[in-house]
């Protein structure tokens, strides 16, 4: 399935990060296809195949610097037709609270990336089929699927 993600690349170390602080650690935003091979996820407990594949999670094309906390749309599209569109500002946990969240459990490193969740809509892909992936202010990512 595709899954259009706004993503957080971190631009310093951060440990223990309030989320008042949070878009100080920020580098910038970027596009994140979480691809997810759905039948696995039904029958595993954990995420670490079903999302872990090679070529899985494509990010890009870019890091847009600068943007700050206003709400972006992200919006999924395959072969042309937009199957997800929505805003940052329907996050079910907000951009600073992951940053608080995440960075109480682990350090995050400059360049790690924070995938923040997809809009509804996601679906299926196969073989033939190119999925873009647009971040408001972040630009858009273009894949195509393949079998390997």
């Amino acid at each position: 399935d595709h899954e259009a993600e706004l993503g957080l690349v971190i631009g310093r170390r951060a440990h223990r990060v309030s989320a008042a602080n949070a878009w100080d650690y920020i580098l910038g935003l970027t596009c994140v296809n979480d691809v997810t091979a759905r039948d696995l996820q039904k029958r595993e407990a954990q995420y670490t195949r079903c999302k872990g594949f090679d070529t899985f999670a494509p990010i890009g094309p870019c890091v847009a610097t600068g943007l700050g906390p206003s709400p972006r749309t992200v919006e999924g599209w395959v072969n042309g037709q937009r199957r997800q569109s929505s805003s940052t500002k329907h996050l079910i946990f907000p951009i600073e609270h992951l940053v608080e969240f995440i960075t109480f459990v682990m350090t995050l490193e400059p360049g790690d990336i924070i995938s923040t969740g997809t809009p509804e809509g996601i679906g299926p892909i196969v073989a033939g089929d190119t999925v873009t992936v647009t971040v408001e202010g972040a630009g858009e990512l273009t894949n195509p699927v393949q079998d390997e």
